[in-house]
């Protein structure tokens, strides 16, 4: 495998709520994070190591790592010439609507084991980017709900619910608000406890258990995905830095690329050719 590192990230106007990435990592060590849609990530070389439900899971050449919305997880190379992967990115409701149709399940449906060996879907999921690459909106289309279906089938199940039922969670749920409302100057835990009446300790504790990850942890992933809508709707990535609490550009660059996988002013440029085509 080759040592440089290159990485797209675009999306397909054909293939609407689903993101797309290619992209060959070494030293890439991407944050804990969470995304809103579900990770359908194909590795075809190397292999990569990513932190999910308490232990560490190992994607090798033919296999997938799933991740369904909302859950913490990190990533780095398994082995010194890292990892070459494609990966989807469907929105729940994608995956919904596709369950509904295809599957006997229903409600809030996710993947139940984070790798699985398919060598067969890992082919799919590269021909749907290189489908999408070359303007077929049928073939990419048709082949995403194939390995979609697929991969449900064989990994699919309902996602447990959530109740707040304690105090701590609930505690935890409005600290969240309060951070999503004050995202550029949040602050500190021990005046965020204090509002909510709770100790510093306690609110850590709870936040962690409820979203898998500290406050402060949370926070730089939710900037960066508010981030994501402003380069979206076309905002510099100078001003998306300041208006999501970053300090500068260079502060934004850092964390973006550690949870997106690209740099957010390569993430703007494809995110314009789609709305600006040829």
């Amino acid at each position: 495998m080759e040592s440089r590192e290159l990485a797209r990230h675009w999306r397909y106007e054909e293939l609407p709520g689903v993101d797309l990435l290619r992209a060959r990592y070494v030293r890439k060590s991407f944050l804990r994070h969470t995304h809103e849609q579900f990770v359908i990530a194909a590795v075809v070389d190397g292999v990569e190591v990513f932190h999910h439900g308490g232990g560490d899971q190992y994607a090798g050449a033919g296999a997938l790592a799933l991740v369904n919305p909302d859950t913490p997880h990190t990533g780095r190379a398994g082995v010194p010439e890292g990892w070459r992967y494609g990966a989807v990115y469907p929105s729940s409701a994608v995956v919904g609507a596709i369950a509904a149709e295809t599957t006997s399940l229903r409600g809030a449906v996710g993947f139940v084991r984070p790798v699985v060996d398919d060598p067969y879907a890992v082919r799919v999921v590269h021909q749907v980017l290189r489908a999408a690459e070359e303007g077929n909106a049928l073939a990419a289309d048709t082949l995403l709900r194939v390995v979609v279906t697929r991969l449900l089938w064989a990994n699919g199940g309902a996602l447990p619910r959530r109740d707040v039922r304690s105090a701590g969670a609930r505690n935890a749920g409005r600290a969240r608000e309060v951070l999503e409302a004050r995202m550029a100057a949040p602050p500190s835990l021990e005046r965020l406890a204090g509002e909510l009446g709770t100790s510093p300790f306690a609110l850590l504790r709870a936040f962690r258990e409820v979203h898998g990850m500290p406050p402060h942890a949370w926070l730089t992933n939710a900037r960066v995905e508010r981030a994501r809508r402003l380069l979206e709707a076309g905002t510099a990535p100078a001003e998306a830095a300041v208006a999501v609490g970053f300090s500068d550009q260079s502060h934004l660059n850092r964390h973006f690329s550690r949870i997106v996988g690209v740099p957010p002013g390569a993430y703007q440029r494809e995110r314009k050719n789609v709305q600006e085509p040829a």
